[in-house]
């Protein structure tokens, strides 16, 4: 368990403490205009490998994968701290984010796999942790090691943790002997190619889309045009594979597509509190970065106690109305966010979250322990990849369609401004309100009233996804979960009993 928690620090916190050290890196090495790509770079690579590392750990095993993942992630990092100007940096954070999709997609099916059903909660919970954690320890730590050493010490900071945990895994962790396939197993690396390709021009243009380019420039609709060829292109691919990197029975069994789409929508909603509401907590209640940041990390206070006790509710009334009751509650507090006062207090926001993390507690720990549970060995690393991948491309999605929805509003809000030359970006809004002389009074007040005014539609978009993960549970999953129990498990679905093996859902 140590040293899954350590492999799951070591791409958690990376996704954090890099934030906080951007001036300093950017006064170093330039590339002013690209440093996004630190951020976008990581998260295509994690993202569009998740499936192949998924089909990987079924096919030879989860301790080899989950060993090259920690390798890889090293490498990458020794690599980023010896970087020599922009372009390489973003060059081995890609190569980073190559050995982050190992770990966190192999890291949750190891849990699956060594604990039964019943200690699952448990164990998911203490993973959850460990993102909260990350979470709030990220950008401190970031900001001293960029402060008072040097930004390179970010990435090296990566090797001891990464050595300590590749220790443990490489000595502790034994799989159980699975009987050998009569043929040599085949990688579908046409597929694995095919996907990465699709999965790197969507996000691309999804990532880029209205901040590299306009929206309906050529570089955009080239890229969407490319990946939706891309995507039919695999689809042909996957149908001919012996074993495709993304089998069809993914979305053919209810269950495993229902949690895939529920689990998107929530990637969807979380880019509103992520993203969009530490620009809320700066421009519209006038806090500082470290105070915005403490705002949203109450979220991740509450999201593992709420996920380590969601076991008691679902071994109750089963995981599909957990799930539910989660979402609704979250759906809920989303659409109270509107409904705060202007200017309002900074607990007023952060009290919404800390509730919003334990209905989302409430929600993703059932669907993916439970989804977990109704396959066995040597489909759960592409089933457990396949619903991360959903979550992280909701997440991306999300990021583009909010932040179009966001700049809509602002421009709109602003066009009857008491002063001329006001930026229509919310970036640009935010970087301007920032500086005490750059607007007069009045002014500043109407543009902080356009900033509330478009994050309020953000949330309220983020409501409507809320609604989309609730319909896909109503619609699409089993009102008990089809459990499969191993031979080292009890027998654990909700509400049902019965001998080991596959337990049929009701209608």
């Amino acid at each position: 368990m140590a040293a899954l928690m350590l492999g799951m620090a070591l791409a958690a916190i990376d996704g954090t403490i890099v934030s906080t050290a951007v001036p300093q890196i950017v006064g170093d090495l330039g590339g002013l205009t690209v440093f996004s790509w630190l951020f976008s770079g990581y998260l295509l690579a994690v993202t569009v490998t998740l499936p192949l590392y998924g089909k990987l750990s079924d096919t030879f095993g989860r301790k080899p994968v989950l060993v090259a993942g920690i390798i890889l992630f090293l490498v990458g990092s020794v690599l980023c701290a010896a970087a020599w100007n922009m372009a390489a940096l973003i060059a081995f954070r890609i190569v980073q984010g190559l050995g982050g999709g190992a770990l966190q997609g192999t890291v949750q099916t190891i849990a699956a796999d060594l604990y039964p059903l019943k200690e699952r909660p448990r164990i998911q919970a203490k993973l959850s942790t460990v993102w909260a954690t990350s979470a709030v320890a990220g950008p401190v730590v970031g900001g001293l090691l960029a402060g008072y050493a040097d930004w390179r010490w970010i990435f090296l900071i990566n090797l001891p943790v990464g050595a300590v945990a590749l220790w443990l895994v490489v000595r502790h962790l034994h799989e159980p002997s699975r009987p050998r396939p009569a043929t040599r197993p085949k990688v579908d690396w046409a597929g694995a190619l095919a996907v990465f390709a699709t999965g790197s021009l969507l996000l691309t243009a999804l990532v880029q889309g209205g901040v590299a380019w306009p929206w309906l420039s050529a570089p955009s609709l080239g890229l969407l045009g490319a990946s939706a060829a891309l995507a039919a292109l695999t689809v042909v691919i996957e149908r001919r594979a012996a074993e495709p990197i993304i089998p069809g029975w993914v979305w053919r069994r209810r269950t495993i597509a229902s949690v895939n789409l529920a689990l998107g929508a929530m990637g969807l909603l979380m880019v509103a509190p992520t993203v969009f509401l530490p620009t809320y907590a700066q421009s519209v209640l006038g806090l500082g970065p470290i105070a915005a940041g403490f705002v949203l990390s109450v979220m991740t206070l509450s999201w593992p106690v709420s996920a380590a006790l969601s076991d008691r509710v679902y071994n109750r009334i089963g995981f599909r109305r957990t799930a539910m009751i989660g979402m609704s509650a979250a759906l809920l507090i989303l659409l109270a966010f509107p409904l705060l006062p202007y200017p309002g207090e900074p607990w007023h926001p952060a009290l919404l979250m800390l509730l919003l993390g334990a209905a989302l507690g409430l929600f993703q720990l059932p669907l993916i322990v439970g989804v977990q549970s109704t396959v066995g060995w040597a489909e759960r690393g592409t089933t457990t990849a396949s619903v991360l991948f959903c979550r992280q491309v909701g997440q991306s999605i999300g990021a583009a369609l909010f932040g179009a929805v966001a700049n809509g509003v602002l421009a709109a809000r602003l066009l009857d401004a008491p002063v001329d030359g006001l930026p229509g970006d919310l970036d640009a809004v935010t970087r301007a309100l920032e500086d005490p002389g750059a607007f007069s009074a009045a002014a500043t007040d109407h543009v902080r009233r356009a900033v509330d005014a478009a994050v309020d539609y953000v949330y309220i978009g983020a409501a409507g996804a809320a609604a989309l993960a609730l319909l896909a549970l109503i619609t699409l999953a089993p009102r008990r979960f089809p459990i499969i129990t191993e031979p080292t498990e009890p027998t654990e679905a909700a509400g049902t009993a019965g001998a080991p093996g596959r337990q049929d859902a009701a209608s």
